[in-house]
């Protein structure tokens, strides 16, 4: 059962007169964008791990991982594709309130989201811990469709969408950089839309 009771973090949503990221343009669809097929995720073997440079890995299910404090966030999405949309209203889990329940040794400056079907993508820790991160189970409204990536996905509203991992089951602390997915395939290693980090050659 899904909490209803907690925090909503109210963020001013954007509209067609404010600036969007370079090079993007505005939508009010929500594409559906995903390499490979769809995962079935059963949510009586869900699990959650935390594992790398922490002092003690944990591993959550879906029923511990739902009891955590709620979250409701507006905030926009931006898609390395070049939509961006501006007005979503995510539910679920801040970050920062999963972080309550981590102790990552002081060496630590990159997180790895892990997700079902084998994607990954990497964060610095200044991002992944800012105030507008969560980890979502309903998008305006609606359970998240799987297609979206239900149960759960991440959503770092200042990255673009490929950071924003769906299927996500997991965190590795990390004390250096290390590509993800994507970046493997030479997608930008930070992904700030506001800086066009799109590809690699930006990185030159």
């Amino acid at each position: 059962m899904l909490k209803k009771l907690g925090r909503i973090n109210r963020r001013r949503i954007p509209t067609m007169e404010d600036d969007t990221p370079p090079g993007q343009f505005v939508t009010e669809k929500f594409p559906i964008l995903t390499y490979g097929s769809t995962p079935r995720i059963n949510l009586d073997t869900w699990q959650f791990r935390v594992f790398g440079n922490v002092e003690e890995e944990i591993t959550l299910n879906w029923e511990e991982f739902t009891a955590l404090p709620y979250t409701k966030l507006d905030a926009e999405f931006h898609c390395v594709t070049q939509w961006s949309k501006l007005q979503n209203t995510w539910e679920g889990v801040a970050f920062n309130d999963v972080m309550k329940l981590i102790k990552p040794t002081a060496d630590v400056t990159h997180v790895m989201a892990h997700c079902y079907g084998g994607y990954s993508t990497n964060l610095a820790l200044d991002v992944i811990t800012d105030d507008d991160v969560l980890f979502a189970w309903a998008h305006d409204g609606e359970r998240l469709a799987e297609a979206h990536g239900g149960p759960l996905r991440l959503v770092v509203p200042k990255r673009y969408g490929w950071k924003s991992a769906k299927w996500v089951n997991g965190l590795e602390f990390m004390t250096e950089d290390r590509p993800g997915f994507w970046e493997i395939r030479g997608y930008h290693m930070e992904g700030d839309p506001w800086k066009e980090q799109r590809f690699w050659d930006e990185l030159m």
